[in-house]
């Protein structure tokens, strides 16, 4: 098990650090602008000087699918963090308490988890207008739940722990036994559950941005690109499968890489959502 969670990990981190490298190194690895036009050579095929094409606005694709990369996987990441704080810092505190306002929290949790959460963010990003903040806000908005849930039900747990009653019973804070005791315990089903997470993030990114309540135009979200290329699948497929392709082999990554974690650290509560 330990050995596959190993391999696992290893694949995953290995695709996904390639897929980071290539956005953070997008101005030096873009063989052209990205946001530079060539009307004559619009919907043109790959070839040696456009090794993926060129869109229909005649811009690079690749030097765009560079760039796209590092805008989803910054907003994935963000907007990751930030339900990972947030969760974490709801749940564990009610869920190492108990007594009601652990079960208000656990109904008002329940009857969040309810509503599609693609559709709030949807209607959230709506509301805010498109932007890569406003997106980042609307897949925070809900994402906690999923993290407040686990946070609550580790905490939960391990209270009831010899250690936690040795701590209490020393005299240690409520605050201190959250911090120094549950927090690093919970720390890897939520690590985990995280990776699932951030794919979920940047499935969801690209849906709004697909939407065109995501990236603003003319920033080459993977969503925005699939978008764009839809009308042309038939005589340009390059435009659609190009960025399909990354949003697959980014969410593939991510998998993996959660997948060995919950191997490696013998985590069994965090799932893919």
């Amino acid at each position: 098990m330990a050995r596959r969670g190993r391999r696992g990990a290893l694949a995953g981190a290995t695709l996904l650090a390639a897929l980071a490298a290539g956005g953070i190194a997008a101005p030096q690895l873009a063989p052209h602008d990205p946001y530079a036009t060539a009307l004559p050579d619009r919907l043109a095929p790959a070839r040696a000087s456009h090794p993926l094409g060129q869109d229909t606005l005649g811009r690079d694709v690749l030097a765009r699918l560079l760039v796209g990369a590092r805008i989803s996987l910054a907003v994935g990441a963000a907007a990751v963090a930030i339900s990972l704080v947030l969760g974490a810092g709801i749940g564990l505190a009610p869920g190492y308490a108990g007594g009601w306002i652990d079960e208000a929290l656990a109904r008002v949790i329940d009857v969040l988890l309810a509503f599609p959460g693609l559709l709030l963010a949807i209607a959230l990003a709506a509301v805010l207008g498109p932007g890569l903040r406003n997106v980042v806000v609307a897949l925070s908005a809900l994402g906690w739940t999923g993290y407040a849930r686990l946070a609550r039900a580790e905490a939960a747990a391990l209270r009831r722990r010899e250690f936690v009653a040795a701590a209490e019973a020393l005299g240690a804070r409520p605050r201190r036994v959250i911090v120094r005791h549950l927090v690093p315990l919970a720390a890897p089903v939520l690590l985990v559950q995280a990776t699932f997470g951030m794919a979920g993030a940047i499935v969801a990114e690209a849906s709004l941005s697909f939407l065109g309540l995501g990236a603003p135009a003319p920033l080459p979200s993977w969503g925005a690109m699939i978008d764009e290329g839809r009308p042309f699948l038939l005589v340009a497929p390059h435009l659609v499968l190009a960025p399909g392709i990354a949003l697959a082999l980014t969410v593939l990554a991510l998998q993996l890489l959660g997948d060995g974690l919950r191997d490696l650290l013998d985590v069994q509560d965090a799932q893919p959502r």
